[in-house]
């Protein structure tokens, strides 16, 4: 649900105005960001993909209409077909082992908690790369991005129950899949 402010910041940005867009912008780039990078694992591709979502929502805000939704779920499902478009064209696959442990957020206070942590993250991405796509995406959206299950059943136009049973699926076999992993 929108809150006041960010409701009024968003009829500005339908009406054309940039500085409006531009604190959504602020607001929501490095989560479009951090969503766009677990996809594709290499900095300038996300930092070009995250570009193009922006501005093909910046391109479409005179046809946003508020649906209860946050404006979040617009950008992730522009991100999640930008990110889609990308590999048709580039014909590649997911290569989630790629991704930098040290643009991952995190807390670390030793030298062998820095070590567990990246280990943890090498058997994780393992895992997740062995799922298939739309289970990939919802345990990033619901788990790195923290989005709730309508939320990611707007952006990937399900219904919510549907979104539920699917994280459970993914969740499932990824702790399957971990624990098969040496």
């Amino acid at each position: 649900m929108l809150d006041d402010e960010e409701k009024s910041i968003i009829e500005r940005a339908i009406g054309g105005d940039a500085l409006a867009f531009g604190l959504l912008y602020d607001k929501y780039h490095e989560q479009i960001y951090r969503f766009v990078y677990l996809k594709v694992s290499h900095r300038e591709e996300a930092e070009d993909i995250t570009h193009h979502v922006f501005l093909n929502a910046w391109q479409n805000m005179g046809t946003y209409r508020d649906k209860g939704f946050p404006f979040s779920s617009l950008l992730y499902q522009i991100a999640r077909n930008k990110v889609i478009d990308h590999y048709r064209t580039k014909k590649t696959t997911l290569d989630i082992e790629d991704l930098n442990e040290a643009e991952i957020p995190r807390h670390e206070s030793t030298v062998e908690d820095s070590l567990h942590f990246q280990f943890q993250v090498t058997t994780v991405k393992t895992a997740i790369k062995q799922l298939k796509q739309e289970y990939q995406d919802i345990i990033i959206m619901r788990y790195v991005e923290e989005l709730t299950p309508s939320e990611i059943a707007r952006i990937l136009k399900k219904p919510e129950t549907t979104i539920r049973v699917l994280q459970h699926r993914a969740i499932k076999q990824l702790k399957a899949l971990l624990n098969e992993l040496p």
